[in-house]
Protein backbone atom coordinates (compact mmCIF):
# COMPACT_ATOMS: atom_id res chain seq x y z
CA UNK A 1 0.00 0.00 0.00
CA UNK A 2 1.59 3.34 -0.94
CA UNK A 3 1.96 6.71 1.14
CA UNK A 4 -1.46 7.48 0.15
CA UNK A 5 -4.14 5.19 1.07
CA UNK A 6 -6.84 8.11 0.51
CA UNK A 7 -6.48 7.20 -2.97
CA UNK A 8 -9.29 4.55 -3.92
CA UNK A 9 -9.71 4.88 -7.64
CA UNK A 10 -9.57 1.23 -9.04
CA UNK A 11 -6.53 1.93 -11.48
CA UNK A 12 -7.48 0.60 -14.83
CA UNK A 13 -6.07 0.72 -17.85
CA UNK A 14 -7.24 3.22 -19.83
CA UNK A 15 -9.82 2.10 -22.66
CA UNK A 16 -8.97 -1.68 -21.56
CA UNK A 17 -10.84 -2.61 -18.35
CA UNK A 18 -14.64 -1.50 -17.58
CA UNK A 19 -16.88 0.55 -18.95
CA UNK A 20 -20.07 2.82 -17.91
CA UNK A 21 -22.99 0.99 -19.21
CA UNK A 22 -24.36 -1.16 -21.71
CA UNK A 23 -24.16 1.26 -24.56
CA UNK A 24 -20.60 1.70 -24.62
CA UNK A 25 -20.01 -2.12 -24.05
CA UNK A 26 -21.03 -1.70 -27.39
CA UNK A 27 -19.04 0.81 -29.02
CA UNK A 28 -15.97 -1.47 -26.72
CA UNK A 29 -16.66 -4.73 -28.40
CA UNK A 30 -17.31 -3.76 -31.81
CA UNK A 31 -13.93 -1.62 -31.72
CA UNK A 32 -12.00 -4.72 -31.14
CA UNK A 33 -14.22 -6.82 -33.11
CA UNK A 34 -15.07 -9.00 -30.15
CA UNK A 35 -17.18 -12.21 -31.03
CA UNK A 36 -17.52 -13.92 -27.86
CA UNK A 37 -18.02 -13.30 -23.83
CA UNK A 38 -17.30 -15.33 -21.13
CA UNK A 39 -20.56 -14.10 -18.76
CA UNK A 40 -18.46 -15.17 -15.42
CA UNK A 41 -19.69 -15.38 -11.80
CA UNK A 42 -16.95 -16.44 -8.90
CA UNK A 43 -18.60 -19.21 -6.84
CA UNK A 44 -18.17 -19.79 -3.14
CA UNK A 45 -14.61 -21.57 -4.10
CA UNK A 46 -13.57 -18.67 -6.05
CA UNK A 47 -14.37 -20.80 -9.01
CA UNK A 48 -15.04 -18.64 -12.42
CA UNK A 49 -18.99 -20.65 -13.19
CA UNK A 50 -20.83 -18.88 -16.18
CA UNK A 51 -21.82 -19.05 -19.93
CA UNK A 52 -19.68 -18.22 -23.13
CA UNK A 53 -21.90 -17.00 -25.72
CA UNK A 54 -21.70 -15.02 -28.85
CA UNK A 55 -21.70 -11.03 -28.82
CA UNK A 56 -24.71 -10.81 -31.06
CA UNK A 57 -26.78 -13.13 -28.50
CA UNK A 58 -25.93 -11.47 -25.37
CA UNK A 59 -27.17 -7.81 -26.23
CA UNK A 60 -30.18 -9.42 -28.18
CA UNK A 61 -30.95 -12.76 -26.12
CA UNK A 62 -32.76 -12.50 -21.98
CA UNK A 63 -30.52 -12.03 -19.00
CA UNK A 64 -28.47 -14.59 -18.36
CA UNK A 65 -29.67 -17.52 -15.95
CA UNK A 66 -28.03 -20.22 -14.21
CA UNK A 67 -29.56 -22.72 -11.02
CA UNK A 68 -29.15 -21.64 -7.66
CA UNK A 69 -27.05 -24.49 -6.89
CA UNK A 70 -24.23 -22.85 -8.45
CA UNK A 71 -23.68 -21.58 -5.06
CA UNK A 72 -24.29 -24.58 -2.74
CA UNK A 73 -21.51 -26.53 -4.76
CA UNK A 74 -18.39 -28.31 -3.00
CA UNK A 75 -15.23 -27.90 -4.37
CA UNK A 76 -15.52 -31.71 -5.27
CA UNK A 77 -18.73 -30.64 -7.30
CA UNK A 78 -20.81 -32.32 -4.72
CA UNK A 79 -23.86 -30.80 -2.69
CA UNK A 80 -24.22 -30.71 1.15
CA UNK A 81 -27.24 -33.34 2.41
CA UNK A 82 -30.21 -30.93 3.64
CA UNK A 83 -30.91 -30.60 7.41
CA UNK A 84 -32.79 -28.74 9.90
CA UNK A 85 -30.62 -25.45 9.15
CA UNK A 86 -30.02 -25.57 5.33
CA UNK A 87 -32.09 -26.98 2.69
CA UNK A 88 -31.97 -27.21 -1.22
CA UNK A 89 -34.33 -24.80 -3.15
CA UNK A 90 -36.24 -28.45 -4.14
CA UNK A 91 -36.39 -27.44 -8.07
CA UNK A 92 -32.97 -25.76 -8.26
CA UNK A 93 -34.93 -22.36 -10.41
CA UNK A 94 -32.95 -20.01 -12.16
CA UNK A 95 -31.07 -17.31 -10.47
CA UNK A 96 -30.88 -14.57 -12.62
CA UNK A 97 -27.37 -12.50 -13.36
CA UNK A 98 -26.49 -8.51 -14.02
CA UNK A 99 -23.57 -7.85 -15.82
CA UNK A 100 -21.08 -5.38 -14.08
CA UNK A 101 -19.71 -3.10 -17.20
CA UNK A 102 -17.16 -2.11 -14.89
CA UNK A 103 -15.28 -5.44 -14.51
CA UNK A 104 -15.58 -6.15 -18.84
CA UNK A 105 -12.22 -6.38 -20.52
CA UNK A 106 -10.33 -9.27 -22.99
CA UNK A 107 -9.25 -12.63 -22.23
CA UNK A 108 -5.96 -12.56 -24.33
CA UNK A 109 -4.95 -16.13 -23.83
CA UNK A 110 -7.79 -16.92 -26.11
CA UNK A 111 -6.90 -17.52 -30.22
CA UNK A 112 -10.44 -15.77 -31.28
CA UNK A 113 -11.12 -12.23 -29.69
CA UNK A 114 -12.98 -12.62 -26.28
CA UNK A 115 -14.02 -10.74 -23.96
CA UNK A 116 -15.05 -11.36 -19.95
CA UNK A 117 -17.64 -9.57 -17.93
CA UNK A 118 -18.47 -10.63 -14.31
CA UNK A 119 -22.06 -10.74 -13.63
CA UNK A 120 -23.93 -10.53 -10.07
CA UNK A 121 -26.60 -12.57 -8.91
CA UNK A 122 -29.89 -11.97 -8.12
CA UNK A 123 -33.50 -13.55 -7.63
CA UNK A 124 -36.50 -13.50 -9.96
CA UNK A 125 -37.54 -10.48 -7.96
CA UNK A 126 -34.55 -8.35 -8.35
CA UNK A 127 -33.12 -9.12 -4.83
CA UNK A 128 -29.60 -9.60 -4.33
CA UNK A 129 -28.79 -13.56 -3.62
CA UNK A 130 -27.41 -14.05 -0.47
CA UNK A 131 -24.91 -16.74 -1.19
CA UNK A 132 -23.08 -15.19 -3.87
CA UNK A 133 -19.66 -13.68 -2.93
CA UNK A 134 -19.86 -10.88 -4.69
CA UNK A 135 -22.81 -9.80 -2.76
CA UNK A 136 -21.43 -10.86 0.52
CA UNK A 137 -18.78 -8.25 -0.08
CA UNK A 138 -21.15 -5.19 -0.91
CA UNK A 139 -22.66 -6.39 1.92
CA UNK A 140 -19.86 -5.79 4.16
CA UNK A 141 -19.32 -3.22 2.15
CA UNK A 142 -22.92 -1.17 2.90
CA UNK A 143 -22.04 -1.64 6.26
CA UNK A 144 -18.97 0.69 6.58
CA UNK A 145 -21.17 3.22 3.48
CA UNK A 146 -23.67 3.68 6.20
CA UNK A 147 -21.29 4.98 8.30
CA UNK A 148 -19.59 7.15 6.46
CA UNK A 149 -16.70 5.05 6.00
CA UNK A 150 -15.01 3.72 3.17
CA UNK A 151 -12.75 0.48 3.29
CA UNK A 152 -8.97 0.84 1.47
CA UNK A 153 -7.23 -2.33 0.65
CA UNK A 154 -4.00 -3.95 -0.69
CA UNK A 155 -4.09 -7.37 -1.25
CA UNK A 156 -0.29 -9.81 -1.70
CA UNK A 157 -0.77 -13.16 -3.15
CA UNK A 158 1.74 -15.86 -2.80
CA UNK A 159 1.37 -18.78 -5.27
CA UNK A 160 3.72 -22.01 -6.37
CA UNK A 161 5.27 -22.69 -9.86
CA UNK A 162 5.29 -27.10 -9.88
CA UNK A 163 5.97 -29.90 -12.54
CA UNK A 164 2.97 -30.68 -14.44
CA UNK A 165 1.25 -33.63 -11.85
CA UNK A 166 -1.51 -35.49 -13.68
CA UNK A 167 -1.76 -38.12 -10.93
CA UNK A 168 -2.77 -36.56 -7.60
CA UNK A 169 -1.06 -40.04 -5.78
CA UNK A 170 2.52 -38.17 -6.53
CA UNK A 171 3.62 -35.51 -4.37
CA UNK A 172 4.43 -32.28 -6.55
CA UNK A 173 7.52 -30.93 -7.41
CA UNK A 174 8.91 -27.97 -8.45
CA UNK A 175 9.54 -27.23 -12.05
CA UNK A 176 12.39 -26.77 -13.88
CA UNK A 177 13.70 -23.34 -14.80
CA UNK A 178 15.61 -21.73 -17.34
CA UNK A 179 19.29 -23.02 -16.23
CA UNK A 180 17.82 -26.76 -16.60
CA UNK A 181 17.61 -26.90 -12.52
CA UNK A 182 15.01 -27.12 -10.43
CA UNK A 183 15.00 -25.02 -7.18
CA UNK A 184 15.83 -27.38 -4.74
CA UNK A 185 16.74 -24.42 -1.41
CA UNK A 186 14.63 -21.51 -0.28
CA UNK A 187 15.11 -18.66 -1.84
CA UNK A 188 13.64 -15.47 -0.53
CA UNK A 189 13.39 -12.48 -2.90
CA UNK A 190 15.88 -13.94 -4.97
CA UNK A 191 16.31 -11.63 -8.10
CA UNK A 192 18.37 -14.41 -9.90
CA UNK A 193 15.73 -17.35 -8.74
CA UNK A 194 13.32 -14.93 -10.20
CA UNK A 195 14.83 -14.73 -13.38
CA UNK A 196 14.82 -18.51 -13.58
CA UNK A 197 11.22 -17.74 -15.14
CA UNK A 198 11.95 -14.84 -17.07
CA UNK A 199 9.95 -15.96 -20.14
CA UNK A 200 6.77 -16.96 -17.80
CA UNK A 201 6.89 -13.79 -15.74
CA UNK A 202 7.08 -11.78 -18.89
CA UNK A 203 3.78 -13.81 -20.83
CA UNK A 204 2.06 -12.95 -16.71
CA UNK A 205 2.57 -8.92 -17.39
CA UNK A 206 1.96 -8.83 -20.76
CA UNK A 207 -1.64 -11.02 -20.26
CA UNK A 208 -2.20 -8.78 -17.13
CA UNK A 209 -1.38 -5.79 -18.91
CA UNK A 210 -4.14 -6.71 -21.77
CA UNK A 211 -6.50 -7.04 -19.51
CA UNK A 212 -5.96 -3.74 -17.37
CA UNK A 213 -4.26 -5.32 -14.50
CA UNK A 214 -1.69 -3.63 -12.80
CA UNK A 215 1.21 -5.37 -10.84
CA UNK A 216 2.57 -3.22 -8.11
CA UNK A 217 5.18 -5.85 -7.31
CA UNK A 218 6.41 -9.28 -8.19
CA UNK A 219 9.03 -11.26 -5.81
CA UNK A 220 10.28 -14.64 -5.36
CA UNK A 221 9.14 -15.84 -1.62
CA UNK A 222 10.59 -18.46 0.44
CA UNK A 223 9.87 -21.43 -1.01
CA UNK A 224 10.89 -23.20 -4.06
CA UNK A 225 9.75 -21.62 -7.37
CA UNK A 226 7.47 -20.05 -5.24
CA UNK A 227 6.14 -16.52 -6.18
CA UNK A 228 4.50 -13.16 -4.94
CA UNK A 229 1.79 -10.69 -6.57
CA UNK A 230 1.59 -7.51 -4.80
CA UNK A 231 -1.63 -5.40 -5.70
CA UNK A 232 -1.91 -1.46 -5.76
CA UNK A 233 -4.01 -0.01 -2.88
CA UNK A 234 -7.98 0.60 -3.54
CA UNK A 235 -11.65 -0.34 -3.27
CA UNK A 236 -12.20 -3.89 -2.09
CA UNK A 237 -14.69 -4.94 -4.62
CA UNK A 238 -12.50 -3.65 -7.38
CA UNK A 239 -9.53 -5.78 -5.79
CA UNK A 240 -11.51 -9.10 -5.05
CA UNK A 241 -12.13 -8.45 -8.71
CA UNK A 242 -8.61 -8.32 -9.82
CA UNK A 243 -7.10 -10.85 -7.68
CA UNK A 244 -9.63 -13.06 -9.08
CA UNK A 245 -8.76 -12.11 -12.57
CA UNK A 246 -4.95 -12.87 -11.18
CA UNK A 247 -5.48 -16.18 -10.54
CA UNK A 248 -7.11 -17.32 -13.73
CA UNK A 249 -4.45 -15.32 -15.93
CA UNK A 250 -1.36 -16.97 -13.97
CA UNK A 251 -2.85 -20.43 -14.28
CA UNK A 252 -3.12 -19.65 -18.22
CA UNK A 253 0.40 -18.02 -18.57
CA UNK A 254 1.87 -21.23 -16.40
CA UNK A 255 0.20 -23.71 -18.59
CA UNK A 256 1.91 -21.59 -21.53
CA UNK A 257 4.71 -22.79 -20.60
CA UNK A 258 4.40 -26.55 -19.42
CA UNK A 259 3.97 -25.59 -15.52
CA UNK A 260 0.75 -25.29 -13.15
CA UNK A 261 0.08 -22.52 -10.88
CA UNK A 262 -1.16 -22.91 -7.52
CA UNK A 263 -2.83 -21.43 -4.86
CA UNK A 264 -3.37 -24.08 -2.62
CA UNK A 265 -2.71 -23.01 0.96
CA UNK A 266 0.22 -25.95 1.27
CA UNK A 267 0.98 -27.86 -1.40
CA UNK A 268 4.11 -29.13 -0.55
CA UNK A 269 4.80 -30.39 3.02
CA UNK A 270 8.32 -29.53 2.78
CA UNK A 271 7.91 -26.09 1.83
CA UNK A 272 6.19 -23.05 3.48
CA UNK A 273 2.79 -22.38 2.99
CA UNK A 274 0.77 -19.94 0.48
CA UNK A 275 -0.90 -16.53 1.73
CA UNK A 276 -2.72 -13.56 0.70
CA UNK A 277 -1.84 -10.72 3.20
CA UNK A 278 -4.48 -8.13 2.98
CA UNK A 279 -3.47 -4.67 4.16
CA UNK A 280 -6.34 -2.67 5.44
CA UNK A 281 -7.45 1.00 6.14
CA UNK A 282 -10.42 3.10 5.69
CA UNK A 283 -10.52 6.61 5.36
CA UNK A 284 -13.44 9.26 5.98
CA UNK A 285 -16.04 9.26 2.80
CA UNK A 286 -16.27 13.25 2.93
CA UNK A 287 -12.56 14.60 3.26
CA UNK A 288 -10.80 10.94 2.10
CA UNK A 289 -8.62 11.43 5.13
CA UNK A 290 -7.28 8.07 6.77
CA UNK A 291 -9.75 7.29 10.05
CA UNK A 292 -6.55 5.71 11.76
CA UNK A 293 -4.84 8.48 12.12
CA UNK A 294 -5.57 11.93 14.44
CA UNK A 295 -4.80 15.36 13.00
CA UNK A 296 -1.40 15.49 14.58
CA UNK A 297 -0.68 11.38 13.22
CA UNK A 298 -0.95 9.76 16.17
CA UNK A 299 -3.43 6.23 16.30
CA UNK A 300 -6.95 6.68 17.09
CA UNK A 301 -8.96 4.57 18.87
CA UNK A 302 -11.46 3.62 15.97
CA UNK A 303 -7.50 2.48 14.46
CA UNK A 304 -7.11 0.26 17.99
CA UNK A 305 -10.99 -0.98 17.91
CA UNK A 306 -10.48 -2.15 14.31
CA UNK A 307 -7.26 -4.10 15.65
CA UNK A 308 -9.36 -5.46 18.42
CA UNK A 309 -11.91 -6.63 16.47
CA UNK A 310 -9.96 -8.78 14.30
CA UNK A 311 -8.54 -10.17 17.23
CA UNK A 312 -11.65 -11.15 18.52
CA UNK A 313 -13.54 -12.07 15.64
CA UNK A 314 -11.06 -13.80 13.86
CA UNK A 315 -11.32 -17.07 15.53
CA UNK A 316 -14.79 -17.30 14.20
CA UNK A 317 -14.31 -16.50 10.46
CA UNK A 318 -11.15 -18.53 10.16
CA UNK A 319 -13.11 -20.85 7.67
CA UNK A 320 -13.49 -18.14 4.84
CA UNK A 321 -9.85 -17.50 5.85
CA UNK A 322 -8.75 -21.36 5.88
CA UNK A 323 -11.31 -22.72 3.46
CA UNK A 324 -9.97 -25.88 2.47
CA UNK A 325 -8.44 -29.20 4.89
CA UNK A 326 -5.11 -28.49 3.29
CA UNK A 327 -5.48 -24.92 4.50
CA UNK A 328 -4.75 -25.51 8.07
CA UNK A 329 -1.55 -27.46 7.60
CA UNK A 330 0.17 -23.72 6.69
CA UNK A 331 -0.97 -22.79 10.27
CA UNK A 332 2.37 -24.57 11.61
CA UNK A 333 4.60 -23.14 14.43
CA UNK A 334 8.01 -21.62 13.80
CA UNK A 335 6.49 -20.65 10.17
CA UNK A 336 6.23 -17.33 8.57
CA UNK A 337 2.29 -18.71 8.71
CA UNK A 338 0.67 -16.95 11.99
CA UNK A 339 -0.45 -18.95 14.78
CA UNK A 340 -2.29 -16.44 17.08
CA UNK A 341 -4.40 -13.15 16.66
CA UNK A 342 -1.80 -11.47 18.47
CA UNK A 343 -0.89 -8.04 16.88
CA UNK A 344 2.85 -5.78 16.72
CA UNK A 345 4.23 -3.36 15.15
CA UNK A 346 6.06 -4.49 11.92
CA UNK A 347 6.36 -8.25 13.76
CA UNK A 348 6.06 -11.00 10.75
CA UNK A 349 5.73 -13.60 13.54
CA UNK A 350 2.05 -12.35 14.71
CA UNK A 351 -1.44 -12.32 12.84
CA UNK A 352 -1.94 -8.90 12.50
CA UNK A 353 1.06 -6.48 11.83
CA UNK A 354 0.99 -3.21 11.58
CA UNK A 355 3.64 -1.82 8.55
CA UNK A 356 5.60 1.25 9.98
CA UNK A 357 4.39 4.06 7.50
CA UNK A 358 2.95 7.74 7.69
CA UNK A 359 -0.02 7.93 9.21
CA UNK A 360 -2.11 8.98 6.22
CA UNK A 361 -1.16 4.92 5.03
CA UNK A 362 -1.53 4.01 8.71
CA UNK A 363 -2.41 0.50 8.09
CA UNK A 364 -3.35 -3.07 9.37
CA UNK A 365 -2.08 -6.30 7.78
CA UNK A 366 -4.02 -9.35 8.13
CA UNK A 367 -1.60 -12.58 7.81
CA UNK A 368 -4.17 -14.69 8.42
CA UNK A 369 -6.01 -15.65 5.37
CA UNK A 370 -4.41 -18.61 2.99
CA UNK A 371 -4.12 -17.92 -0.83
CA UNK A 372 -6.82 -20.76 -1.23
CA UNK A 373 -9.73 -18.54 -0.04
CA UNK A 374 -11.86 -16.77 -2.16
CA UNK A 375 -10.94 -13.04 -2.40
CA UNK A 376 -14.66 -11.88 -2.37
CA UNK A 377 -14.98 -13.92 0.87
CA UNK A 378 -11.63 -12.92 2.53
CA UNK A 379 -11.85 -9.41 2.25
CA UNK A 380 -15.18 -9.49 3.23
CA UNK A 381 -14.29 -11.52 6.54
CA UNK A 382 -11.38 -9.50 6.88
CA UNK A 383 -13.41 -6.13 7.11
CA UNK A 384 -16.08 -7.58 8.91
CA UNK A 385 -14.11 -8.08 12.43
CA UNK A 386 -12.68 -4.37 12.05
CA UNK A 387 -16.21 -3.26 11.20
CA UNK A 388 -17.28 -4.98 14.57
CA UNK A 389 -14.57 -3.78 16.46
CA UNK A 390 -15.28 -0.11 15.60
CA UNK A 391 -19.12 -0.09 16.56
CA UNK A 392 -18.33 -2.06 19.86
CA UNK A 393 -15.51 0.33 20.53
CA UNK A 394 -13.68 -2.83 21.48
CA UNK A 395 -9.78 -2.26 22.98
CA UNK A 396 -6.89 -4.79 22.08
CA UNK A 397 -3.91 -6.31 23.89
CA UNK A 398 -0.34 -5.17 24.19
CA UNK A 399 1.35 -4.97 20.86
CA UNK A 400 4.10 -8.22 21.02
CA UNK A 401 7.31 -7.14 20.73
CA UNK A 402 9.44 -10.28 20.66
CA UNK A 403 8.93 -13.81 18.36
CA UNK A 404 5.30 -14.81 18.29
CA UNK A 405 5.93 -18.06 16.05
CA UNK A 406 5.45 -20.62 18.28
CA UNK A 407 2.41 -18.70 20.52
CA UNK A 408 -0.88 -20.06 19.69
CA UNK A 409 -3.76 -18.09 20.67
CA UNK A 410 -7.44 -18.81 19.50
CA UNK A 411 -7.15 -19.52 16.01
CA UNK A 412 -8.43 -23.26 14.84
CA UNK A 413 -6.52 -25.62 13.74
CA UNK A 414 -9.38 -27.48 11.99
CA UNK A 415 -12.01 -27.39 9.32
CA UNK A 416 -14.89 -28.87 11.72
CA UNK A 417 -13.79 -26.94 14.59
CA UNK A 418 -13.28 -23.75 12.67
CA UNK A 419 -17.18 -23.98 10.64
CA UNK A 420 -18.69 -24.56 14.25
CA UNK A 421 -17.34 -21.35 15.23
CA UNK A 422 -18.39 -19.70 12.60
CA UNK A 423 -21.81 -20.90 12.80
CA UNK A 424 -21.83 -20.02 16.23
CA UNK A 425 -21.66 -16.59 16.60
CA UNK A 426 -24.39 -14.11 16.66
CA UNK A 427 -22.47 -11.26 15.35
CA UNK A 428 -21.06 -12.87 12.81
CA UNK A 429 -24.36 -14.38 11.37
CA UNK A 430 -26.00 -10.93 12.40
CA UNK A 431 -23.54 -9.00 9.15
CA UNK A 432 -22.85 -11.90 6.87
CA UNK A 433 -26.91 -13.09 7.29
CA UNK A 434 -28.03 -16.78 8.02
CA UNK A 435 -28.38 -18.17 4.44
CA UNK A 436 -24.82 -17.48 3.81
CA UNK A 437 -23.40 -18.70 7.34
CA UNK A 438 -25.51 -21.99 7.19
CA UNK A 439 -25.10 -22.78 3.15
CA UNK A 440 -21.21 -22.10 4.02
CA UNK A 441 -21.72 -24.04 6.86
CA UNK A 442 -23.23 -27.16 4.78
CA UNK A 443 -20.40 -26.72 2.26
CA UNK A 444 -18.22 -27.07 4.26
CA UNK A 445 -19.16 -29.83 6.45
CA UNK A 446 -19.89 -32.04 2.63
CA UNK A 447 -16.21 -31.20 1.88
CA UNK A 448 -14.82 -32.26 5.11
CA UNK A 449 -16.96 -35.92 5.05
CA UNK A 450 -15.68 -36.37 1.47
CA UNK A 451 -12.04 -35.58 2.06
CA UNK A 452 -12.23 -37.93 5.33
CA UNK A 453 -13.68 -41.17 2.37
CA UNK A 454 -9.70 -40.79 1.01
CA UNK A 455 -6.94 -42.70 2.50
CA UNK A 456 -3.79 -40.88 2.70
CA UNK A 457 -0.17 -41.78 1.63
CA UNK A 458 0.62 -41.56 5.43
CA UNK A 459 -2.11 -44.07 6.76
CA UNK A 460 -0.80 -47.00 4.56
CA UNK A 461 2.91 -45.91 5.56
CA UNK A 462 2.27 -46.06 8.93
CA UNK A 463 -0.47 -48.13 9.72
CA UNK A 464 -1.37 -51.00 6.85
CA UNK A 465 1.34 -53.36 8.65
CA UNK A 466 2.09 -51.61 12.36
CA UNK A 467 -1.54 -51.79 13.72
Amino acid sequence: MSNDTSETDTNYSEGLRGVADVDEARIWLNERNIQDIECIVPDIAGVARGKMMPTGKFFSGPVMTMPASIFAQTISGDYPEDDDRFQHNPIDGDLYFRPDYNTLTSVPWETDPTAQLIHDAYTREGDPVETAPRNVLKRILGLYEAKGWEPVVAPEIEFYLVKPNTDPDYPLEPPTGRSGRPEVGRQSYSISALNEFDDLIDDIYDLSEKQGLEIDTMIHEEGAAQMEINLRHGNPLALADQVFLFKRTIREAALRHDMYATFMSKPMSNQPGSAMHIHQSVVDKETGANIFSGKDGEETPAFLSFIAGHQQFLPYVTCIMAPFVNSYRRFAPSSAAPVNVYWGYDNRTVGLRVPYSSPQARRLENRVPGSDANPYLALAASLACGYLGMIKGLQPDEPQTGDCSEMQKSLPRGLQEAVALFEENEDIREVFGNKFVQTYRAIKQEEFETFMSVISPWEREYLLLNV
